[in-house]
């Protein structure tokens, strides 16, 4: 579908971002978390939830000094799992940026999407743990509230007043992106005038990293877990689990006018495919992954060659990061090496369900701020990933348009094309 045909054949709906959120491992606030991307901080360290001596991986992107009273009642923080409460951290920044008020609009022309991979596991493990040693009278009676995934977007909806559509859409490691694409879509058909949109994650428990640990999907580098998240890299054996939630506040052009507030960057493309190739591995070919990125290309109205950036999924995995480069090759051609390439889970780690919505944010800053974020720990190239991937240093550079590549368990694809705001 072409940007003109979104709306039946009119001008299509311009849609913006007005607002947003981040809490992660290097940053709990969009300026912070912007500023140590740009020194190429790692936040990996060891973990100190529990004791991760037993585990093949020991080490995490955990967030630290985590202050939920800063958004949330003491009773609310209480009965809800800790990724709900970054969802509340985020999702309040970027309202609170926006001017987003229930008091001054149609709450019902306000939407909320926002999705998490896994959900309240840290719950599901406590309350299973009561389960065994204490008997089923002692399972608390919040038990499934604050472990079903939905809860994120619906404690949102209660703290802030918003009626409008409210779902999350679960997707592995695509959910943050196909929350801000569905929130997209929404606005693009009169559904809604604006949208919360993105994900949250809180993974880091024992069963979590028993189970990827079983798989061989992370990283094993106890003894030098700084440098473990090295996407691109040819020594690079396995993605790093980190937490967090990347928040937007999306809005028709026409709406956020209206309130006369400054608009941050232009959401203007939005691809998803399906592999259907295998529960956990990329389809080698990379044609629906490639597929995706030529859809959100396609829907930006933009030519190809229009997009001088890529934040990619980059999970520092074997199988991803070369797939990944194969897509991006298929779909830009001889511009795939013009093109500007980074990973920034080599500083944050693998957000999971989050990851999409917090490299949206990084794609917006991208356009905004005129600045690349590096892949760090790159150091011995890997002759299948051949691209500029921004090695270790940020980097100068005045991009108009930047695409954002998530990928996830199940094959799911998702690319999302962002722009400087233009009048």
């Amino acid at each position: 579908m072409s940007s003109s045909d979104k709306n039946g054949g009119g001008a299509a709906t311009r849609v913006v971002v007005t607002g947003m959120g981040v809490v992660s491992p290097i940053g709990k606030d969009v300026a912070t978390f912007w500023q140590a991307l740009l020194a190429g901080k790692s936040g990996i360290g060891p973990i100190t939830r529990f004791d991760a001596e037993k585990f093949s991986t020991r080490f995490a992107g955990e967030i630290k000094g985590f202050e939920p009273e800063l958004y949330m009642e003491r009773k609310e923080i209480k009965h809800s799992d800790r990724f709900v409460q970054y969802a509340m951290a985020a999702a309040r920044q970027a309202v609170a940026q926006s001017g987003l008020d229930p008091a001054r609009l149609d709450p019902y022309r306000v939407a909320l999407v926002v999705g998490s991979g896994i959900g309240g596991i840290e719950t599901f493990e406590n309350q299973h743990r009561a389960l065994l040693e204490k008997g089923p009278g002692r399972v608390s009676p919040f038990f499934i509230p604050m472990m079903i995934s939905n809860m994120a977007a619906g404690a949102l909806s209660i703290k802030m007043g918003f009626k409008g559509p409210s779902f999350t859409p679960v997707s592995a490691c695509s959910t943050g992106a196909h929350a801000i694409g569905e929130g997209m879509r929404m606005i693009q058909r009169g559904v809604v005038d604006a949208c919360i949109a993105g994900g949250t994650e809180a993974p880091i428990t024992p069963s979590s990293l028993a189970g990827f640990g079983s798989m061989k999907a992370m990283s094993t580098r106890n003894d030098d877990f700084e440098h473990a998240s090295r996407p691109f890299d040819a020594g690079r054996d396995g993605f790093v689990m980190g937490e967090g939630a990347g928040v937007v506040v999306l809005e028709s052009l026409e709406h956020a006018r209206s309130r006369g507030v400054p608009i941050l960057a232009e959401l203007i493309g939005y691809g998803t495919t399906t592999d259907a190739y295998h529960m956990t591995a990329p389809d080698p070919e990379a044609s629906a992954a490639a597929r995706a990125m030529e859809l959100a290309i396609s829907d930006s109205g933009l030519p190809a060659s229009s997009f001088g950036y890529i934040n990619a999924h980059g999970t520092s995995t074997l199988y991803n990061d070369r797939i990944e480069t194969t897509a991006i090759k298929k779909v830009l051609g001889g511009h795939a090496g013009k093109v500007a390439v980074s990973s920034t889970k080599s500083m944050t780690g693998h957000l999971l369900g989050a990851a999409g919505g917090v490299e949206f944010v990084i794609c917006a800053q991208v356009v905004r701020e005129k600045m690349l974020p590096p892949t760090i720990n790159y150091a011995t190239p890997d002759p299948e990933c051949d691209l500029d991937y921004v090695p270790n240093q940020a980097r100068a550079a005045d991009v108009e348009a930047v695409l954002s590549n998530s990928m996830g368990f199940g094959g799911h694809n998702v690319t999302l094309a962002i722009r400087r705001y233009r009048e």
